[in-house]
């Protein structure tokens, strides 16, 4: 008898303004992303608040901050498992819909589990 397959896992990690915090993670909760095998448990992730800088250059409009001037912000990491390719890529659609920023700061990678 051989085990049930088991899905391609993903972790998406993002950088989000705590302004925008809890609708950018359930926009992404939304997409099934947080959710462990067997669906026991919704809603997962890790965060920890951090300071995100960035120069806007010309020709950019960003939501925080002035075109030539180094901005500072009080931001959260956020990482959120993925079951699935297809949920990983709901996932980061619903972030970017969801975020703030006109650039938003994430990835997303294939994660090994054994």
């Amino acid at each position: 008898m051989s085990a049930a397959p088991v899905p391609d896992r993903y972790k998406l990690v993002f950088f989000v303004p705590h302004s925008h915090l809890e609708a950018c993670k359930e926009a992404v909760f939304a997409t099934g992303a947080g959710t462990f095998p067997g669906g026991k448990y919704r809603k997962c992730c890790f965060q920890m608040p951090g300071q995100g800088q960035f120069l806007p250059s010309e020709g950019a409009n960003p939501a925080i901050g002035e075109v030539g001037t180094i901005e500072t912000v009080e931001e959260m990491k956020v990482e959120v498992m993925c079951l699935g390719r297809s949920v990983m890529l709901q996932a980061v659609e619903a972030l970017i819909k969801a975020h703030p920023y006109e650039e938003v700061a994430y990835e997303a990678r294939s994660v090994y589990v054994s």
